[in-house]
């Protein structure tokens, strides 16, 4: 009932949008500093991937986490006995 007196659904919907947009950057930012940190087996493929992340918004980001996990270089340290 509080949230009637202060403006309605219409401010409710405004902090929504707030959060949700928040929640976004932070994760397209978390996004962009992984593939920035990566190393890639191609060599070009960071470069490519950092361009798809910044104009591909928001499905960029998206795509990145579903595609490029499987073009990284892979460091395994052997288990010492």
């Amino acid at each position: 009932m509080d949230l009637l007196m202060i403006g309605g659904l219409n401010s409710f919907l405004l902090i929504f949008g707030m959060m949700i947009g928040i929640a976004y950057l932070v994760f397209w930012i978390i996004t962009l500093v992984n593939a920035t940190q990566s190393s890639f087996i191609e060599e070009n493929m960071k470069l490519i991937w950092i361009l798809i992340i910044l104009f591909a918004n928001p499905v960029g980001a998206v795509i990145y986490w579903v595609v490029a996990p499987g073009q990284k270089k892979k460091y395994f340290k052997p288990l010492n006995k």
